[in-house]
């Protein structure tokens, strides 16, 4: 059976609409942040003096605002009761892949180019496509490699990080 149908080929390449992140870059979550990741720069601290302008966020921070807003719908909760959830939600702003979407996921990896820090009180707004979505063979079946690429920009347009993750996808073999 071939999982990549012209359906799923016809997402791939297009945009999402911009994003913006609920919450702008605020020092109180940088510095949670910055100790999750145990890099307590000076430069994170609120009213620093960097060579950036002022106070910064660690480069990967950015990728970690899309938060849901106070009140919106939990998407994992929503589907907590089922037992074959396995956690994974729809990514925001891309249309689902059908059933792939069904398919047990691995992650694959994921690659980050950073242009610069975030400032504190800056807002940003991200953007994803399916960047590359292809079934393959393995030696234990078919497997759906989808690859996602998304940037991550300043409410005026700057790029501040650019990410490419990979997705595996395998349907389960049957007897």
């Amino acid at each position: 059976m071939a999982w990549v149908d012209g359906a799923t080929l016809a997402r791939v390449g297009v945009w999402t609409d911009d994003i913006e992140c609920c919450d702008a870059v605020e020092a109180g979550a940088v510095r949670r942040f910055a100790q999750a990741i145990m890099d307590e720069s000076p430069d994170y601290a609120e009213g620093a003096q960097t060579r950036f302008g002022g106070p910064v966020a660690p480069l990967l921070f950015p990728n970690h605002m899309l938060r849901r807003p106070l009140g919106a719908p939990d998407l994992v909760q929503a589907q907590a009761h089922k037992p074959d959830f396995d956690g994974v939600v729809p990514q925001p702003g891309l249309p689902p892949l059908g059933a792939l979407a069904q398919l047990p996921v691995v992650n694959g990896g994921a690659e980050f180019e950073f242009y610069r820090h975030a400032l504190h009180g800056e807002r940003v707004r991200f953007r994803q496509r399916y960047a590359e979505i292809r079934e393959t063979a393995s030696s234990k079946g078919p497997l759906v490699v989808v690859v996602i690429e998304g940037e991550v920009r300043t409410a005026a347009g700057e790029v501040l990080l650019r990410a490419r993750r990979t997705l595996l996808r395998r349907p389960e073999q049957t007897a």
